[in-house]
């Protein structure tokens, strides 16, 4: 089950990129630098939407890695660029494409991992997984779609849920 989760986060880290690749597009065709969109907000206490692309990949590779029980890999958040983001979201994907997460420590919902903030907290998979890095991660993914909607990008509704496995 948790390994479905993470599955979805990459799945949507795609879409994620699909994003950023509209707003490319976008931006080339009314002629401005795409990285205008890097420091958008929607409020004055929020993060730009560079950071949060960086916290959305930060929770699925985290994720992950507790998920599989490994360390995660460490990313400094440096980008200064949509194309650096997209490469981070790149570098995410290919990580949780590695993992085992089928393993029985994957399936073990009653194991404990670190929460990571506040740092001297644990949780169960479980509940880690399902009530808290679930919503966490689709903040950050939703916060980035309307950043970039507001800017006038051409995403909608399809772009965010990506494609559907229908018959």
């Amino acid at each position: 089950m948790y390994g479905a989760i993470v599955q979805q986060f990459s799945k949507m880290l795609g879409n994620l990129d699909g994003f950023l690749a509209k707003a490319e597009a976008y931006a080339t065709e009314r002629g401005f630098a795409v990285d205008n969109f890097l420091q958008s907000r929607l409020a004055p206490d929020m993060f730009p939407l560079v950071r949060q692309v960086q916290v959305a990949t930060d929770v699925c590779k985290i994720t992950a890695a507790r998920v599989a029980d490994v360390a995660p890999p460490s990313f400094p958040d440096t980008e200064t660029s949509v194309a650096e983001l997209r490469a981070r979201i790149a570098r995410t994907r290919a990580f949780v494409a590695e993992l085992n997460l089928d393993s029985a420590a994957a399936q073990d919902g009653e194991r404990r991992v670190p929460v990571g903030f506040p740092p001297d907290k644990t949780m169960r998979l479980h509940d880690y997984v399902v009530v808290r890095q679930l919503g966490n991660f689709h903040f950050h993914v939703v916060t980035a779609y309307n950043l970039l909607r507001t800017g006038g990008v051409p995403v909608g509704k399809g772009d965010f849920l990506g494609t559907l496995p229908m018959e």
